[in-house]
């Protein structure tokens, strides 16, 4: 049956995948789940496809988009209990009943199906971190096969889904944080003004309003001069720009002494912070003032907000791309398993890993799945800052503590209250300062550069490092006491080498990312691609693999990578090492072996292939490999032949 219906498909591997990458580019929302389903249907050849989104509380779920026959079905909404359906959020995977009558209880549209003689579903659950937030089915009036191109085809539509709906919740989250932001301005007692890029008032919050005596809309498009007079404008000018000149994170200035001259109101001396940010890639600044003897803390509050926007903005963009850890193989498993256990708690974690192992995406994941995951993730790359500024950058410093420190500036501990500071490369912080962030870990508290006031703050520490701290420690240039204080719970990530088929599925995505990235199209690794990721031993991990990958769509013929001219060009692959008893094995005996090698694997396992104790578990193999090797090798369980 499989072979016959997969036959009588028209699945076309090439238009499938500009189905998925074209097919939804310029969309979004919800035209983009209309674009997707639609595709879905007619790449896979079934008579309908919806994705849906997943209501817990009422256990249900609600179409987004519904391509049923030849048309939209609008507003389906069912409960999932009794129907397909159920098993797939249930047990969070893919469910594929290929060929049976669906008992659907819809509370809309039970007809439907019925009167349509629907007989087979594939679908799967869309995750967001560990929760289900929706659903993608195709149902059909034939079978629906096992064929491994139609379940990779339904999978990579998956994932467009996923990420689309991941997306519209971060957008949502930034709103929020705005919606806040611009909240605590409306309800800040200090003068508030928006600014635009020369200099013009955009917007007032009410105690600039009351501070001036002027309505907004009178002054909005006015040069500031026109609320703070001439010389102060100067002077706003001055740090106007050199914020132009700092880079992202450093764009804010306190001015201690300003003599504000408004015309509705007596001049009166003030302190002021000038900040700058972008806005669709143009300039705008925040212009706070307040009286010499007034309180500060409501200029606290909005940067640590600020801060937390820049960063859900960050986080936003890193979900539009590449930011998601891909793979199967046991020791990656063993890893986030890992960082479920720990990430829970308050514990420190020290990420030891080669380089390009990913060990900022797996920090990350510690944040997002820790109760601080609504805080700041704040990163520092300890060997990327001067010795002489990595105290300044950690801990921040008061106006005058050194040469050049014209303003008070907060470090990146206090930008991460309440939340993750992520500090990589953590074994090349200098030794004398290594007791100083001892103490914050021990004490949550700290003395900023120059100053004589302790600042408490409530942070996790996330370390990641390359080197052996071990050996440091015994060699005199690593505390002993912070080793064991950062190394609460150690969590090793496995190089790609020890990553089995790993490699095979993080190449073909971000093979996608980066040839969309180009404007390229380029069709799924080969045979001879597959085997030359599989060979090579990848040193440089997942950053050398992305390096590969560029450089192979940029030379590539015919949208074909030809990995096999690209990887012996940067470590050639070792010669073929010769039989013990001299012989060479032949194409047909290698392929012979590898099969010989499957079934043993398959008889200890009893034929059963996935789960725990498995052909797959005991060959370091995912399920799916597996059954692509044993189609390939012609292997079948002798009592089904």
């Amino acid at each position: 049956m499989g072979t016959s219906e997969g036959a009588s498909r028209r699945i076309d591997e090439d238009a499938a995948l500009r189905a998925v990458v074209e097919g939804t580019a310029s969309e979004t929302g919800r035209e983009f789940y209309r674009a997707l389903v639609r595709n879905l249907a007619s790449v896979l050849d079934v008579h309908g496809a919806w994705v849906t989104e997943f209501d817990e509380q009422k256990e249900s779920l609600r179409a987004l988009a519904f391509w049923f026959g030849e048309d939209w079905v609008e507003h389906f909404e069912y409960p999932i209990a009794g129907s397909p359906c159920e098993r797939t959020i249930r047990e969070r995977r893919l469910i594929h009943v290929p060929d049976r009558t669906l008992q659907m209880e819809s509370v809309t549209q039970p007809e439907n199906f019925r009167d349509a003689g629907v007989v087979s579903y594939l679908g799967t659950a869309l995750l967001d971190r560990d929760r289900v937030i929706g659903h993608l089915a195709v149902v059909d009036v034939r079978p629906i096969p096992a064929d491994p191109r139609i379940l990779a085809l339904f999978e990579l539509f998956a994932n467009r889904a996923r990420a689309e709906m991941r997306r519209l919740r971060l957008e949502a989250e930034l709103r929020d944080s705005q919606e806040e932001l611009a909240g605590l301005i409306d309800g800040a007692m200090d003068a508030i003004v928006e600014l635009d890029g020369g200099l013009r008032i955009a917007r007032m919050n009410p105690a600039a309003e009351k501070v001036f005596a002027s309505p907004p809309d009178r002054l909005r498009g006015s040069d500031v001069e026109a609320i703070v007079g001439a010389s102060a404008t100067a002077s706003l000018r001055a740090v106007a720009e050199e914020l132009d000149r700092r880079t992202l994170g450093d764009r804010h200035q306190w001015i201690p002494a300003l003599v504000v001259e408004a015309p509705a109101c007596a001049p009166f001396p003030a302190e002021a912070t000038l900040s700058r940010y972008d806005v669709r890639g143009r300039p705008s600044y925040t212009l706070i003032l307040r009286n010499v003897d007034e309180r500060v803390a409501a200029e606290r509050t909005i940067r640590r907000l600020t801060s937390q926007t820049e960063y859900l903005r960050e986080e936003l963009a890193a979900r539009q791309g590449f930011g998601e850890i891909l793979g199967d193989s046991p020791a990656l498993r063993a890893a986030l398993e890992g960082v479920a256990q720990v990430a829970v708690t308050d514990a420190s974690v020290l990420v030891l890993g080669e380089t390009g192992t990913g060990k900022e995406l797996f920090a990350r994941a510690i944040h997002e799945r820790s109760a601080r995951r609504d805080g700041p993730l704040v990163k520092v790359n300890c060997a990327a800052i001067p010795a002489t500024l990595i105290e300044s950058e950690l801990f921040g410093h008061e106006r005058g503590a050194f040469t050049g420190a014209t303003q008070r500036r907060e470090g990146r501990f206090a930008l991460a209250d309440r939340g993750t500071i992520f500090l990589d490369e953590i074994g090349e912080l200098p030794l004398e300062l290594q007791g100083k962030l001892l103490r914050v870990l021990q004490e949550g508290e700290f003395e900023p550069v120059g100053g004589t006031r302790t600042r408490k703050v409530d942070v996790r520490v996330v370390a990641a490092t390359n080197r052996d701290l071990e050996r440091a420690v015994r060699e005199g240039t690593f505390r002993e006491d912070l080793y064991y204080r950062l190394s609460v719970f150690p969590l090793r990530l496995p190089p790609l080498r020890e990553r089995g088929d790993d490699v095979v599925l993080l190449a073909s995505e971000l093979a996608s990312k980066l040839a969309r990235a180009m404007g390229r199209t380029i069709v799924p690794p080969g045979a001879t691609d597959v085997a030359a990721l599989r060979s090579y031993p990848w040193p440089g991990n997942v950053r050398e693999l992305r390096n590969v990958l560029e450089r192979a769509i940029i030379t590539s013929r015919g949208g074909r990578l030809d990995l096999d001219r690209i990887l012996p060009a940067s470590a050639p692959t070792p010669p073929a090492t010769p039989r013990p008893n001299g012989d060479i094995l032949t194409e047909r005996q290698l392929r012979q072996l590898e099969k010989d090698n499957l079934v043993a694997a398959l008889e200890r396992a009893g034929w059963r292939i996935a789960g725990e104790d498995g052909a797959a578990q005991l060959l370091g193999l995912s399920p799916s490999t597996l059954k692509s090797r044993m189609k390939a090798l012609d292997v079948c369980r002798p009592d089904v032949r």
